[in-house]
């Protein structure tokens, strides 16, 4: 039976880990490839890794250090940052990188989701998109760290990367990152109800009770955090944590029917 996954996610910027308020605003909290070995300590579900200053500066992926986060990552780990073709795609999943995230390059190349999954299979290929609310219930896509508007809505961006053979659909809200103020948890029905691919969700994580709320409300999902996860107590201290498997445990019985 599939569980819902908490997921730690890590932004990188110039080979930094970073964190961010509302995509804006990097601070530098630490090394990357420590928090990685943390987290493998800590037994997390799996880690996303997004290289938020690759696709702003045009760059490739820094296909170095993505193998060294793969030497040290015991759990499945997805990258994502600077992918624009199926060759680089296949040097990180060759690198053993589980899946690879595909974000901008998604929405200006349509065709490349499709490509890459042909090459490296659709399991491996996570359709990410950064998100901001435009109406009731509606939402609209943008990338390059939110600053770019792209026309199009989110709903119609989910079924264009899945008809294209992605894998997973993983969504951020802009306006909820780093206020750790509980996720869009009507965005999250959005998403739900759109595909029926895994999802995950990221964008508000302030407690593992915002965590429950997001399962209660959409069951089997991916729930991605970031602060909460590199950070500790109201004075927003810099602490890799992560909850230990009694407290995963509790939670995922807590939120779902049994």
């Amino acid at each position: 039976m599939l569980r819902p996954r908490i997921t730690p996610c890590l932004l990188l910027r110039d080979e930094g880990l970073v964190k961010t308020v509302r995509f804006a605003d990097p601070k530098y909290v630490g090394d990357p490839v420590n928090a990685v070995r943390i987290f493998n300590e800590k037994e997390a579900d799996e880690l996303i890794v997004l290289d938020i200053g690759a696709s702003v500066a045009d760059a490739a992926p820094n296909v170095k250090l993505i193998a060294q986060f793969a030497v040290e990552c015991r759990m499945p780990l997805c990258y994502g940052g600077g992918i624009k073709t199926v060759e680089q795609a296949r040097e990180i999943i060759a690198l053993g990188v589980e899946k690879v995230a595909i974000s901008s390059a998604a929405i200006e190349n349509p065709r490349l989701v499709s490509a890459i999954a042909d090459a490296v299979g659709g399991q491996s290929v996570v359709a990410v998109f950064d998100t901001t609310r435009v109406g009731p219930g509606d939402y609209d896509v943008r990338t390059h760290n939110g600053t770019r508007r792209t026309g199009k809505r989110l709903v119609d961006a989910i079924r264009e990367a899945e008809s294209g053979g992605a894998g997973e659909i993983f969504v951020n809200a802009i306006n909820n990152d780093g206020v750790m103020g509980g996720y869009d948890l009507e965005l999250a029905r959005l998403v739900r109800s759109t595909t029926r691919l895994p999802i995950s969700l990221a964008g508000g994580a302030g407690s593992l009770a915002h965590i429950g709320e997001l399962i209660r409300g959409c069951g089997v999902i991916g729930a991605v955090a970031g602060s909460l996860f590199v950070f500790k107590g109201a004075r927003r201290a810099v602490l890799i944590n992560y909850p230990d498997q009694s407290q995963k445990d509790e939670l995922v019985r807590a939120a779902l029917p049994q």
